[in-house]
């Protein structure tokens, strides 16, 4: 327990589902947090009062993650209430199904702009405050869909193996400061969707094609971040794990 006591977590939208589980996770080994949420006031405060319950402090604030003015804004209110920033998860993502040749130049900016843009603006907002504390742990989250190679995700796929390629850069570049940058690819995980429209017919994801015979949780996403991130995975850099019951890409 207190894993990670005296830390500072922020995890990107963090209102819901994985980023929910996982600041909570984070928040029980003793991290203070940072929730994040694009829009959404209530849930951001709600999950920051569910970690003040577990005894560390908590600040929640809004900002979309494609907007390099809000990130900066989010990371420099999470430095004045902290003073540092020592983990960082970048979890924020939207995963729109479109047919390639329907894809508009906005359709690929709009999915670009949170999922590969987001995480460089937070990244390189977060950055200096680790290097000068000798210190940084950084997770980015791409999914199994990109590796299989998922019709209709094109835009999405390429956005998240962006991921792997800057993760992979960083890890060497950052490694001599002690700043360990590892990537978290999630199969079929059990969690709500607000845009069913998104996934084609209307389908739920299921265990169908699952060795293991289920779907994952959301715990069990956020207990591979709090592994990479704490003295656990302290040998573990530059790697993509991947939770996915067997599903078979990696």
């Amino acid at each position: 327990m207190n894993r990670l006591a005296g830390k500072v977590a922020l995890v990107t939208g963090s209102g819901r589902n994985i980023g929910r589980a996982t600041i909570l996770k984070l928040a029980g080994e003793g991290a203070d947090v940072v929730v994040n949420a694009r829009t959404n006031r209530e849930q951001a405060e709600s999950v920051a009062e569910e970690a003040r319950a577990l005894g560390v402090r908590a600040l929640p604030v809004l900002a979309d993650m494609a907007s390099k003015e809000q990130v900066d804004s989010m990371v420099n209110m999470a430095m004045s209430e902290f003073g540092k920033v020592d983990i960082l998860i970048n979890n924020a993502a939207i995963r729109p199904h479109k047919p390639f040749l329907d894809i508009t130049l906005q359709d690929w900016e709009t999915v670009r702009g949170v999922v590969l843009d987001g995480a460089f603006y937070c990244t390189q907002a977060v950055l200096p405050s680790m290097v000068d504390n000798q210190y940084g742990r950084i997770l980015f989250f791409t999914g199994g869909g990109a590796f299989q190679g998922g019709a209709q995700r094109a835009h999405v796929s390429a956005a998240k193996m962006g991921l792997v390629g800057m993760a992979r850069s960083l890890a060497s570049e950052f490694a001599p400061q002690n700043i360990r940058v590892n990537i978290v690819s999630p199969g079929s995980i059990d969690t709500s969707r607000e845009h069913p429209e998104w996934y084609p017919e209307r389908r739920t994801p299921n265990a169908s094609n699952i060795p293991l015979g289920r779907q994952g949780t959301v715990d069990e996403i956020a207990a591979t971040c709090l592994f990479l991130v704490s003295d656990d995975g302290g040998f573990i850099t530059g790697q993509t794990i991947h939770v996915n019951g067997g599903a078979g890409y990696h």
